[in-house]
């Protein structure tokens, strides 16, 4: 599906960093361990060049550990760029990132200018709780939802490094079709941007294929249903959700899905792997050269008519 959900703030951010740029010794990119892909943002990825990139995962603790590592290969092999998995519940492997700058530019580390950092990503990535443990006091607001951090600042983490913090960025159009729909479900973009219950049946669908232990575990279920709406409504008379006539209440099922997804009570779960993204990447790629076929051809009717 596309999307489209671009706050003005984000435009003024995006300004604010090409405008940082030419400053900067290294980008850290914060990504989401759930959706490393679809939290990756491509305007970022343009805007950088061939400044060094750090590309951390964070939110480790709730993502699958096994396709974190995969993950990790595939970026640093496939993108050339640094990998690090964090968990702000293991403060230790935030610990990490400092040193690994330091590694990319150890004479810069060790003079009075220092190594000057800036940390990106998406809204609701973890970029804020990075950042706050990183300086050892509270700097950026925190929450579990997107948009919180408004305006850039620069943090002096000491050891010599300088890292410039920036408003979480989406890009103004998400248009892998299922990216907005893993982007929902993480808490990415605002509830209000999109039907809880069409995320929560993107959902579903996705954990019946590839996480159905995990669903008989936390629903006590012997026997897994075969539809996203038949998992939804059993689901939902499990945990009461229901509205008049004992109906399941698709808003609250779909709410109490998507809230356990979130908080980690489904278990470590990640919504896309490095093969599936190459397969949609070149789905994608189809789809747009399709549409642009369909302008060009609208197009050249209007002008025929004209004449």
């Amino acid at each position: 599906m596309q999307i489209q959900w671009y706050p003005g703030h984000m435009h003024k951010a995006s300004k604010e960093i090409k405008k940082t740029l030419p400053q900067v010794d290294v980008i850290i990119e914060v990504l989401d361990a759930r959706i490393p892909f679809s939290s990756t943002n491509p305007m970022l990825s343009t805007l950088r060049g061939d400044k060094p990139c750090i590309k951390v995962l964070s939110k480790s603790d709730l993502a699958d550990p096994e396709l974190t590592v995969q993950w990790q290969t595939y970026l640093e092999q496939e993108q050339g760029v640094r990998s690090l998995a964090i968990s702000s519940l293991q403060p230790a492997t935030l610990k990490q990132l400092p040193e690994l700058c330091r590694t990319l530019f150890p004479v810069k580390a060790k003079s009075l200018k220092g190594i000057h950092a800036m940390i990106v990503g998406i809204p609701n990535a973890g970029k804020s709780t990075l950042i706050n443990i990183l300086a050892k006091r509270i700097i950026a607001k925190t929450g579990n939802e997107p948009a919180i951090t408004k305006h850039q600042q620069r943090i002096n983490l000491g050891d010599g490094i300088v890292l410039s913090d920036t408003p979480g960025v989406l890009w103004p159009n998400i248009t892998n079709r299922n990216s907005g729909y893993r982007l929902a479900a993480t808490g990415a973009i605002k509830d209000t941007a999109m039907q809880n219950d069409d995320v929560a049946h993107f959902t579903a669908e996705y954990l019946l294929s590839a996480y159905p232990q995990l669903l008989k575990t936390r629903y006590q279920l012997d026997i897994l249903p075969e539809t996203a709406d038949e998992l939804l409504d059993v689901i939902g008379k499990k945990r009461g959700c229901l509205r008049g006539g004992g109906h399941v209440d698709m808003d609250k099922v779909s709410k109490l899905l998507l809230t356990e997804l979130r908080s980690g009570n489904l278990g470590g779960i990640t919504l896309e792997t490095p093969a599936m993204m190459e397969l949609e990447m070149v789905e994608t790629q189809h789809l747009q050269a399709e549409k642009m076929a369909e302008r060009a051809k609208r197009k050249e009717q209007r002008r025929a008519k004209r004449k």
